[in-house]
């Protein structure tokens, strides 16, 4: 079944590049799945952090062609991890920070470091290179924003403070956007 996510997520987003980079986008999606698969061996989970990003950014994929393809355990874990991109950027990331905080059930919360700690590794990794013009990259464009969505998701991740992940998390957050 991963086996069949990987090749259902690079078919997907062929062709699409990891954003301000010239890196094929599916490094993210495998990046995730590594990190997920840190805090948990379930296959469903594997899966879902592969195709985590489909629906929300690869044109005519929809959840319910993933129920059909993954079954509704995948379906679900995915649908909990896409935004809805009809909403402005704080709207969408702000649902994301209190969904972390009151909703999300512990498999929502792993499937979501995974994606924000390769997001913050790739971050720190950019901001030692680019500085401050690092931020043109992104739709918001202001650092302290994006400090603002990266620090506060911390208290949705606190209860999986058992893994190395979330201090890595943590401390990134820190080194780029200063004080938690």
């Amino acid at each position: 079944m991963f086996e069949k996510a990987v090749i259902y997520a690079t078919k997907a987003h062929n062709g699409q590049k990891r954003k301000g980079t010239n890196l094929p986008f599916i490094i993210h999606p495998m990046e995730v799945a590594a990190i997920v698969s840190a805090m948990t061996l379930d296959e469903n989970m594997l899966c879902a952090a592969v195709l985590h990003d489909v629906v929300e950014d690869c044109e005519d994929i929809s959840i319910e062609d993933i129920r059909k393809e993954f079954g509704d355990i995948i379906a679900a874990h995915v649908g909990k991890e896409s935004e809805d991109k009809s909403k402005t950027w704080k709207e969408r990331k702000g649902r994301t920070i209190e969904f972390l905080k009151n909703e999300a059930s512990r498999e929502a919360k792993i499937l979501a470091l995974g994606d924000k700690l390769a997001n913050i590794r790739s971050i720190a990794r950019d901001y030692k290179i680019l500085g401050e013009e690092l931020w043109q990259r992104f739709n918001m464009k202001d650092k302290d924003t994006q400090g603002w969505y990266y620090k506060g998701m911390i208290e949705g991740f606190r209860e999986l403070n058992e893994f190395n992940e979330y201090a890595e998390y943590c401390r990134l957050v820190e080194q780029v956007f200063g004080k938690i």
